[in-house]
């Protein structure tokens, strides 16, 4: 039975479009491994006519007024507010995610979104500098055509998270979804023309890695913004070098979650769950190599045994579930893989490490004590529902074996010594920090972050600097000097 099939497989100047020439794209629901449907990967025929509509289409974008464009982008966030129910039920389709989670946290992160920088259009404006009776104005400038690519766990918010700021700024561009999950993009493409949306200022082709190489190497693409693994990030930015483009990188994470003794334990449970097991665990910022200190890791591994039990495992579109599948064969096999390294090298498994009997992608919220720094499921990132929990005693040595990491993306403390927590976050090399909580994204805070994590910001008032450039004009009063 199709559930999510779409128009076409491509939303291209202000209409759905298709080329079945195409290689097949199959549409799968991760609840129980069955196909929804199926999509055609863009040919370079689609590649070309998304970028040409997006380059024909940038110029009298960007000389809209700000305070139009952001019109748009707001009433597109009204509309995505009144379908969420249906925009929640296609996403979990798409990636099994309870609807108890994707009703809250994804088309709605998409509308805030939307509003934000919708609200920061209209002020998106230069300074006047005096310089005597000279004068320096600036003018802040779209960049042109922007090409995002988006990851498979948050299709709808991500699509949003970067189009944005990048049509807020007057850029256009042509997004390419994840292909594990294509369809959600669409929509949000769909909601945007109908919203008032000029034709080609948004567009959306599928494809793999190569469709994504072709984006990011052409001459008229002036900046890339990439959430996704640090290897794909690494062959982007390259790409993106070559031309001396614009990009934005949110990469992979192995971020550290640090509870102190005082910590209130009930709480930083709480915060070890979400940093963690929601969405299955498939989250870049997740904390999961959890520090806990030794006087309290009993009562936390007990408590968190306990909590893990009444977890609601089962059909993603029952809401009464809050824990589903992972998102493909593929990425459960890849954390099967950990657990069992994780067992080999010598961590204890305090809970679940096994696949769920039945169909789909089910796998046990997975949790390893005892774990030490050199053990593989402490180094490299699972973006699976595996939690790794580490013994410290000192804050000095807690916070180098924080930081012994190639990743620096969140890091998150729990502790009731408000000038402890600062202090440990003002030493943590991360670029999303949590005190006393942990995976809050809220639109108006800046995301992202350092080392192998990524380059620049996502949100907030800093993501206009990442999709905007500055022009600065002198004005000389006076006659001009020269020495001949």
């Amino acid at each position: 039975m199709t559930f999510i099939q779409p128009v076409a497989s491509h939303f291209i100047n202000g209409r759905y479009v298709d080329d079945t020439t195409g290689p097949v794209l199959e549409l799968i629901y991760p609840a129980n491994g069955q196909p929804l449907g199926q999509l055609h990967v863009a040919t370079l025929a689609i590649v070309e006519e998304a970028l040409a509509s997006a380059k024909q289409a940038q110029k009298a974008w960007a000389a809209t007024s700000g305070t139009q464009r952001g019109r748009i982008l707001r009433r597109a966030a009204d509309m995505i507010r009144t379908q969420n129910h249906a925009l929640s039920v296609l996403e979990t389709y798409d990636t099994g995610k309870p609807l108890s989670e994707t009703l809250c946290a994804d088309a709605t992160s998409g509308a805030d979104a939307l509003e934000y920088f919708g609200g920061l259009a209209g002020s998106l404006t230069g300074e006047h500098i005096q310089l005597g009776e000279d004068w320096v104005y600036t003018i802040r400038e779209a960049l042109g055509v922007c090409v995002g690519i988006g990851a498979w766990n948050y299709p709808t918010q991500i699509a949003c998270w970067k189009a944005a700021p990048a049509l807020a700024c007057g850029n256009t561009m042509v997004f390419k979804p994840s292909e594990t999950t294509p369809v959600c993009a669409l929509k949000i493409a769909e909601i945007l023309s109908h919203a008032g949306l000029p034709d080609g200022v948004f567009n959306v082709i599928q494809g793999q890695g190569d469709v994504g190489a072709s984006l990011v190497g052409d001459e008229r693409v002036a900046k890339v913004s990439l959430t996704g693994s640090v290897p794909t990030g690494r062959k982007v930015y390259a790409a993106a070098a070559a031309d001396v483009k614009h990009v934005t990188m949110e990469l992979g994470g192995k971020s550290p979650l640090i509870i102190f003794d005082d910590a209130d334990v009930e709480n930083a449970v709480g915060g070890a769950i979400l940093a963690n097991f929601y969405s299955s665990g498939q989250i870049c910022s997740n904390g999961t190599r959890v520090f806990v200190h030794k006087d309290i890791k009993q009562a936390f591994l007990t408590r968190l045994v306990e909590r893990l039990k009444q977890a609601v495992i089962g059909d993603p579109l029952d809401e009464r579930t809050n824990f589903g599948p992972m998102v493909s064969q593929r990425q459960m096999d890849i954390a099967q893989s950990y657990i069992a390294k994780g067992k080999e090298e010598g961590a204890r498994l305090v809970y679940g490490g096994t696949r769920l009997a039945g169909d789909g992608f089910y796998l046990e919220p997975t949790v390893f004590a005892d774990v030490t720094d050199r053990m593989t499921i402490a180094q490299e990132e699972i973006f699976g529902p595996v939690m790794s929990v580490l013994d410290f005693e000192d804050e000095a040595d807690v916070i180098c074996r924080a930081n012994a990491s190639e990743f620096g993306l969140s890091a998150g403390v729990f502790t009731r010594d408000i000038s402890r927590a600062h202090r440990v976050i003002a030493g943590l090399e991360a670029g999303s920090c949590f005190i006393n909580s942990y995976n809050d994204a809220p639109v108006e805070a800046p995301f992202g972050g350092i080392k192998h994590s990524g380059v620049g910001r996502e949100n907030s008032k800093a993501a206009i600097a990442h999709y905007s450039q500055m022009k600065s004009v002198y004005v000389r009063m006076g006659d001009l000097e020269a020495p001949f």
